[in-house]
């Protein structure tokens, strides 16, 4: 029973680790006296995008996305986490808004659902990103 579960959990983490592999970053910067930025963007199959912005604890986050494919989402990861999401866009919707909290790197991670992403299918988005 503990070898199934050691399989299983081995299978589960090289599956993440072979789709990190296709995830590319990107560090957003706000304008001068800008408290927002927008992104538009693609992204096909199981390629996605990490959106790195920098906040401090306290600060409000306001994060939204609005799409072309509905099995596209994104998570929100806190700063020093790689893959526990604060936020689940597949489970909470396209619309992020919350009291951040530490200080640090965050990531929005814009990403297809398994079935759209195996079936190679693309998603354009419009991200908009509110930090006050």
């Amino acid at each position: 029973m503990k070898a199934a579960a050691a399989l299983i959990g081995a299978a589960l983490l090289a599956s993440t680790t072979a789709m990190a592999g296709d995830i590319r970053t990107e560090r957003v910067h706000f304008k001068k006296g800008a408290s927002s930025a927008t992104v538009e963007d693609s992204i096909k199959g199981y390629q996605g995008v990490d959106y790195v912005l920098g906040a401090r604890k306290g600060q409000s986050m306001n994060v939204s996305m609005a799409t072309n494919n509905t099995a596209n989402y994104f998570n929100i990861l806190a700063p020093g986490k790689t893959d526990e999401a604060m936020f689940i866009g597949s489970t909470s919707g396209n619309q992020f808004e919350g009291t951040l909290p530490a200080s640090g790197d965050y990531k929005i991670r814009v990403y297809l659902m398994r079935s759209a992403a195996r079936r190679d299918e693309v998603a354009d988005y419009r991200l908009e990103m509110i930090i006050d």
